[in-house]
């Protein structure tokens, strides 16, 4: 019997409801599964409760005790194997913003940008 292979989870982190709503349809459009959370402690929760969770796609600009940035080192520190992509229409990144494998893109982006940068990251997984 072959194998299955299993869908990759992607975990979609964005407070403006109707971007994350694009972004969740554009990502299961491309044949991934996806969870949702709307600020960085829903997603620290959902990593917790989601161990198969392979990669994040976080807004950098978003309410509460950590934006972006701060959950992407979170993700880095407690969940190595994890990949991170960032997206803001307003935040200009610094070296060493986030960490040495994430992918950022600025607002407007393509959906075709974001489905390659996944296929990309989780290619070895």
């Amino acid at each position: 019997m072959p194998l299955i292979p299993t869908p990759i989870r992607i975990l979609v982190v964005e407070d403006e409801t109707f971007i994350r709503m694009d972004v969740v349809e554009t990502l299961s459009a491309a044949g991934f599964e996806t969870l949702e959370a709307t600020n960085a402690d829903e997603a620290i929760q959902m990593l917790e409760n989601h161990l198969e969770i392979r990669l994040v796609f976080t807004d950098i600009d978003m309410p509460g005790m950590m934006n972006g940035l701060k959950l992407a080192a979170a993700v880095r520190d407690r969940w190595p194997p994890v990949k991170i992509i960032a997206t803001s229409g307003h935040f200009k990144l610094q070296d060493g913003d986030l960490p040495a494998d994430a992918r950022f893109f600025p607002k407007p982006y393509e959906a075709t940008q974001i489905i390659d940068a996944v296929r990309e990251l989780t290619r070895a997984m």
